[in-house]
């Protein structure tokens, strides 16, 4: 699998527009009509939908989407409101996450070749999951791309259903600008990413 996610950049495997609006279609506007205040029945509890889960430590290492207000929103020099996560760890009221959307494209690609080398499996089914932990990604050079993409979010300030993303599309859903960022431009958040990681 090495290579997969960059060979998403080059012509013969790029995202169509059919496929992005599809996707866009399937997963997005879905979201944006669950939007709701009280994220309670979002947190361990499964929807009736495959799409809307639960978010629970069986979530790590797996790819979700959501509608995200920081509490310190005030403070921050900017955020995105529609994260595109991985689960690292869990903290009851909060989890970790790595939110691809703070680093440009072709570093999502380097990243997830390397990531691709701790999945659990290759069923490419909702069992399939990236093995990953903090330690894990920190202890390695080869997922430095990682560091800009930690988060912590509070189940508090979630705003959406969890929208799950099944493997065969994370090569999409990494690609497709779906991210909101809030106080700063998508060029911005990306060269102060790319100066975290040199």
């Amino acid at each position: 699998m090495a290579k997969l996610f960059q060979e998403v950049l080059h012509a013969n495997k790029e995202v169509t527009p059919k496929q992005a609006m599809d996707w866009l279609r399937k997963h997005i506007m879905e979201m944006s009509k669950l939007t709701t205040g009280n994220a309670k029945n979002f947190i361990n509890e499964a929807s009736s939908s495959d799409r809307f889960q639960g978010m629970n430590e069986n979530s790590i290492g797996k790819m979700y989407m959501f509608s995200y207000d920081p509490k310190m929103k005030d403070v921050l020099p900017y955020y995105d409101s529609y994260p595109l996560v991985f689960p690292i760890e869990f903290y009851g009221d909060s989890f970790l996450g790595m939110n691809l959307h703070y680093i440009p494209p072709m570093l999502r690609a380097r990243l997830m070749d390397a990531l691709m080398r701790n999945i659990n499996n290759k069923k490419n089914d909702k069992t399939t999951k990236l093995v990953i932990s903090y330690n894990l990604l920190n202890g390695a050079s080869r997922y430095k791309y990682f560091k800009p993409c930690v988060k912590k979010y509070l189940f508090s300030h979630v705003r959406s259903p969890f929208v799950y993303i099944a493997p065969d599309e994370w090569n999409i859903a990494m690609m497709l600008p779906t991210d909101r960022f809030i106080g700063a431009s998508r060029t911005q958040v990306y060269k102060d990413s790319q100066a975290m990681v040199r």
